[in-house]
């Protein structure tokens, strides 16, 4: 099982986005889904709905996996990817990630990988740039954000993208196929992030309830690949981001991977003295900030 050291730093720290406009400016363990038979979960007979209202969940019984990431937009003729892979402990909801950025297209020098660790209601960054000291962290209100998180990094948190799918509205069942290897079951649908928030864990419904508002609409397509023990092994979701420097509205798509389940998942998160505190430079970040 995974070991939580999670240590709450101050909060009120300045708030700075990262990802998406920096970017575009520059298997063990797991159950069936409770009150479905074991058999609906593996032939894909039981309503959809239920079944992945319930995934979050799944992925709590799983304990811990590893995840690897990819943030795709796409605004003004630009396409940009970011990708991350890391380790994430469901249980006491913390990630480690290493995310690194795409080339920037103007042929500046590349930056260097970012680590972020995700934690119930913040976001810490290390080699953020933008005047913070190579050793500081940058430590984010997930819940002040715009979009509660699900961009804003360049990585989607694996748990709270399962939580989205709480939010399910309409959804049906593809058939199977397999990821990575494993046999899964595929689903397609909506989602709607108010709805999500409502049933969401007190930890993660406020990220949910600002992103319902923040997001250009609250509705989330997505497609789903679930093991025969009900967990996600991958999720597609797609969110329509407003960039707030220019107003426009950047096509996001999100997929997130989820395998080895049961690898240990050790985060620290950083103490107060490493968390920089000072002015953050001004760029170009998705709410304008």
């Amino acid at each position: 099982m995974a070991r939580r050291q999670y240590r709450q730093a101050h909060p009120g720290r300045t708030a700075v986005v990262v990802g998406l406009t920096l970017a575009l400016g520059a298997g063990t363990g797991g159950c069936s889904l409770p009150g479905l038979p074991a058999e609906d979960v593996k032939s894909g007979a039981g309503d959809p709905v239920r079944v992945l209202t319930g995934a979050a969940g799944a992925l709590t019984d799983a304990g811990s996996s590893k995840t690897g990431t990819a943030m795709e937009m796409a605004t003004g003729g630009t396409r940009v990817t970011i990708r991350g892979k890391g380790v994430y402990d469901y249980v006491h909801r913390l990630g480690r990630l290493t995310v690194v950025l795409p080339s920037d297209p103007t042929g500046a020098a590349e930056h260097r990988p970012l680590t972020e660790l995700l934690a119930p209601g913040a976001l810490f960054m290390k080699n953020r740039g933008a005047g913070v000291p190579a050793d500081k962290w940058v430590r984010v209100e997930t819940a002040t954000l715009s979009d509660g998180n699900l961009v804003t990094g360049g990585v989607t948190d694996p748990y709270v993208a399962a939580e989205v799918l709480r939010g399910t509205r309409r959804a049906s069942y593809v058939g199977r196929t397999e990821v990575g290897g494993t046999p899964v079951r595929h689903y397609r649908g909506t989602a709607d992030l108010a709805h999500a928030a409502r049933y969401a864990p007190a930890d993660v419904r406020n990220s949910l309830a600002a992103a319902a508002k923040g997001f250009a609409t609250a509705e989330v397509p997505f497609d789903a690949y679930l093991d025969d023990q009900g967990r996600l092994r991958k999720l597609r979701q797609r969110f329509s981001f407003v960039n707030g420097r220019q107003q426009t509205p950047v096509a996001v798509t999100s997929t997130t991977l989820l395998y080895d389940f049961g690898t240990p998942a050790v985060v620290d998160l950083p103490p107060e003295r490493d968390i920089y505190a000072g002015r953050i430079a001004e760029d170009t970040g998705a709410d304008g900030a």
